[in-house]
């Protein structure tokens, strides 16, 4: 592979694990602490049912726009970038 694959492979790559890392936090880390997060509340709903209903669904969803557009910007930098 050239030193451009390399460069773009590596940024890629670090860019699918930060994905990871926040997909995880938000699945997972965030609801383990639904009990401490429920004596906080937010329009009466408790803090951990709003993060398990509506918070992790709005995180989701701005993660994929955020890696389109990061993702977006590796390839033409890199050179790979699809035409429109």
């Amino acid at each position: 592979m050239s030193q451009n694959g390399d460069r773009y492979w590596q940024r890629t790559s670090g860019l699918m694990w930060t994905m990871l890392a926040l997909w995880l936090f938000f699945s997972f880390i965030v609801h383990f602490f639904v009990n401490q997060l429920n004596e906080i509340k937010i329009l009466g709903f408790p803090l951990g049912f709003y993060m398990a209903a509506q918070g992790s669904l709005i995180a989701f969803v701005v993660m994929l726009f955020v890696f389109a557009k990061r993702q977006d910007s590796i390839d033409r930098q890199e050179g790979v970038a699809e035409e429109d």
